[in-house]
């Protein structure tokens, strides 16, 4: 039972083979591997199916605890890091399969940095989902606790609720974060972001991820806050998205699409023993 764990700016993942398994992981064994003081610890598991002679390579994301994501940005990035480490793929662009579509990835700097084009965003309430009327998802009220936000809700295959603010701190995020994620307009939950304008062209973030809790980056949220701010007119449609965990810089085409770009580093590699999967809490 093989795994390799990647990081991206500080966003970690196990990459699982679905072939080196006879199953699939159930959710309760998904937390437990994830933990990390018990398990190998990481924010989520990417369960990859690649089939190289059909040039198909998809992969299922699940958070720490046990959910499963859409598509996450950074676990995107870091299948192809492990496909492009593996020889599965070289400099060329791959297109990889997610519960929310295919992306396009591709490996530059000899490994050290993955560019991935996430599409065209959509703030449609229908598409997010969010609820209440059709209509797109800008700058609306929510509250949370006794505070007030105004937000904008977007997709890039996963919810998103992005709220700029004048200062952003981590304790805000880690104490609005879960009562938005959970609020009744999301059926689905969402993912928060809380976004500061330092210019046209810089923003800073902090991020409470869906299934994940307080995250030091987010490649999705990246994506989600930076096509925010420019629908805002905010911030142009090439930005540097600074987070805890460091830099990702994102793009919105002529068409619409958004792209992003960062580094990837591989941890380690290595071998989940029987007994964790067996173990019960």
């Amino acid at each position: 039972m093989q795994f390799a764990k990647y990081h991206a700016l500080g966003n970690d993942y196990l990459v699982l083979a679905s072939s080196h398994f006879d199953r699939e992981l159930g959710r309760e064994e998904v937390r437990r591997v994830c933990r990390p003081h018990t398990g190998v610890g990481a924010d989520g598991i990417l369960w990859a199916t690649i089939e190289p002679e059909k040039r198909r390579y998809a992969v299922r994301i699940f958070n720490p605890d046990g959910s499963e994501a859409e598509i996450s940005g950074n676990g995107v990035r870091i299948f192809a890091r492990f496909l492009w480490d593996s020889g599965y793929i070289n400099d060329e662009p791959v297109e990889i399969e997610t519960a929310a579509g295919v992306s396009r990835a591709a490996v530059e700097s000899r490994g050290a940095r993955v560019s991935l084009d996430l599409g065209r965003p959509s703030f449609s309430s229908a598409d997010i989902p969010v609820a209440g009327p059709l209509r797109d998802v800008v700058d609306e009220e929510i509250r949370a606790g006794d505070r007030t936000y105004r937000f904008t809700g977007v997709t890039v295959g996963n919810p998103h609720c992005v709220i700029v603010l004048p200062r952003i701190s981590a304790d805000e995020a880690c104490l609005s974060g879960p009562l938005i994620e959970i609020d009744p307009r999301f059926p689905a939950r969402t993912n928060v972001q809380f976004v500061q304008v330092i210019d046209r062209d810089n923003i800073r973030m902090e991020i409470w991820e869906r299934g994940a809790g307080y995250t030091l980056s987010s490649g999705t949220s990246t994506a989600a806050a930076a096509a925010a701010v420019h629908r805002l007119g905010l911030a142009g449609p090439v930005l540097d998205v600074e987070m805890p965990g460091g830099r990702l810089h994102a793009e919105i085409g002529a068409d619409g699409g958004v792209s992003i770009a960062g580094s990837v580093v591989k941890i380690c590699q290595g071998t989940l023993a029987a007994e964790l999967l067996l173990q019960r809490d």
